[in-house]
């Protein structure tokens, strides 16, 4: 408590400051009592000497309720709040107040609040210089209440958006007629808190846009939002580039397969000719073991012919990720599972490492077994035809800066530079004619789908590990698309 033998005092420059602030400034004892204003507090309420300032601010006779004041005196805290009152000619006046704790003494106890109040009522200079402001801003912004309606955005929004006053934000962004499922701004709503999420939209011209947008409420500390400002910002133009890069590299790969892949026909026809002779041969002969030896030979070829012609439309094939929400570790132990008897009889180790708790992601898993598969069975070629004693496959999924990882790791056969150079690179194999070379592009296809990359780390006679590396925003941006085309 205050000492009430030493009364509140003011030297003479303390009010020729008090005077010099251009908004109503009052000193309010523990009492309620105004023992100290401005002019402009004057002006603004009428008389305050010898007034409590529950009567000079709203002309009651009895504290306000939840009285700001008295919790500034307890904890010393200064605390902006909106205030209604009544100004001295009986007009409702609406301001914004500061309340700072005052002390007599250094380490005292609180004795005095210092409120500074400015009417927010008559700023029209002001508020038109903000208008000027909000519309000139080159991103897009919004004002939504509690029900998701609009009441306010600027000159950017309503050039792409149309004419929105009143409307629901989901009517006038994606032209939905219900709430949008993972909604920023009922996010914001819900926790008081800033939400950043990538967003697919409709243009009045009925385009679709993408943008980021950032939710964020508009309250005073600690009370609860009944507004949210939602700014946004047009990424059509850069989603376009990422889609064109991604197609291109695509396009890119297939463009040199087909180099090798001429080479490889050339071969199958070859072997075709060859069995087809044999067979023309032991019919002329009536030989039924040469018939035998050259049907064996049309039949493998033909096989390598089925073979290549799939997995060759299977890299060529452009299509989004078909994704949904996986957890990654299923689909380890899944590959691990399906390949442990193989590993068995080879004498292999097939180990899968996994992260507990690790979060679900939007992922092709079909895709991604896929990439999975083939990145195994070369791993374990790889382990049966080197000369290592107690081979081993290592399959891991783990969360890394934002990022969803697979490894597939081997201390197998290895490689040395020029077959690492190669791999990725043209319609390349390591198993002779039981392969294609389109397994390691495919899965590279897969994973530019998704927005990531993989990338390898070998050493010849040492083994090799594979990376495929998945950022969680790309993935949700995927998702965020399969959704709005749904």
């Amino acid at each position: 408590m205050p000492d009430r033998t030493r009364p509140w005092t003011v030297t003479w420059t303390q009010h020729e400051l008090l005077e010099q602030m251009p908004f109503n400034v009052a000193v309010i004892d523990r009492d309620y009592n105004v023992v100290e204003a401005n002019s402009a507090f004057e002006e603004s309420f009428g008389s305050w000497k010898g007034h409590k300032c529950f009567e000079v601010y709203k002309g009651l006779r009895k504290p306000c309720p939840n009285c700001e004041i008295m919790a500034t005196f307890t904890d010393g805290v200064v605390r902006v709040t909106d205030e209604v009152g009544t100004d001295q000619h009986g007009h409702t006046a609406h301001y914004v107040v500061h309340s700072s704790p005052l002390h007599t003494k250094p380490g005292g106890s609180v004795d005095y609040v210092l409120e500074m109040s400015r009417n927010v009522v008559d700023t029209d200079r002001w508020q038109r210089e903000y208008q000027i402001l909000f519309d000139r801003v080159p991103c897009y912004i919004a004002i939504i209440d509690r029900d998701f309606r609009i009441i306010r955005s600027n000159a950017a929004f309503r050039d792409q958006f149309g004419d929105d006053a009143g409307r629901h934000c989901y009517e006038v962004y994606k032209k939905r007629k219900r709430k949008c499922p993972h909604c920023p701004a009922a996010k914001s709503f819900k926790d008081g808190a800033t939400h950043k999420s990538n967003q697919v939209g409709i243009n009045k011209s009925g385009e679709r846009t993408h943008y980021v947008v950032t939710t964020a409420p508009l309250t005073r500390r600690g009370q609860r939002p009944e507004h949210i400002i939602e700014i946004s910002t047009d990424v059509t133009e850069l989603k376009k580039l990422e889609d064109e890069k991604i197609e291109a590299e695509r396009l890119a790969a297939v463009g040199q397969t087909v180099a090798g892949l001429a080479h490889s026909v050339k071969n199958i026809l070859m072997g075709l000719e060859g069995g087809k002779y044999i067979v023309g041969l032991g019919l002329q002969k009536e030989d039924k073991a040469m018939i035998s030896q050259g049907w064996d030979i049309l039949e493998r070829n033909f096989d390598k012919t089925t073979s290549l012609v799939k997995d060759f439309l299977s890299f060529a094939k452009g299509r989004l990720p078909r994704v949904r929400m996986v957890d990654p570790n299923e689909l380890v132990t899944e590959i691990v599972d399906l390949y442990r008897e193989v590993a068995r009889r080879s004498h292999i180790d097939l180990q899968a490492e996994i992260t507990p708790g690790m979060k679900p992601a939007p992922l092709d898993p079909n895709g991604l077994h896929t990439c999975l598969t083939n990145l195994v069975s070369n791993s374990l070629d790889a382990c049966q035809m080197s000369e290592q004693r107690n081979c081993r496959v290592v399959v891991r999924c783990k969360s890394e800066k934002g990022n969803v990882i697979f490894e597939v790791q081997d201390n197998g056969l290895g490689m040395d530079y020029e077959l690492k150079s190669k791999i990725f690179t043209t319609f390349f194999t390591t198993k002779g004619g039981e392969g294609t070379g389109l397994g390691l592009l495919t899965t590279r296809k897969i994973g530019q789908g998704h927005g990531g990359k993989i990338t390898i780390r070998t050493k010849k006679g040492e083994g090799s590990r594979f990376r495929i590396t998945l950022p969680r925003k790309r993935l949700m941006a995927l998702l965020t698309m399969a959704k709005e085309a749904a």
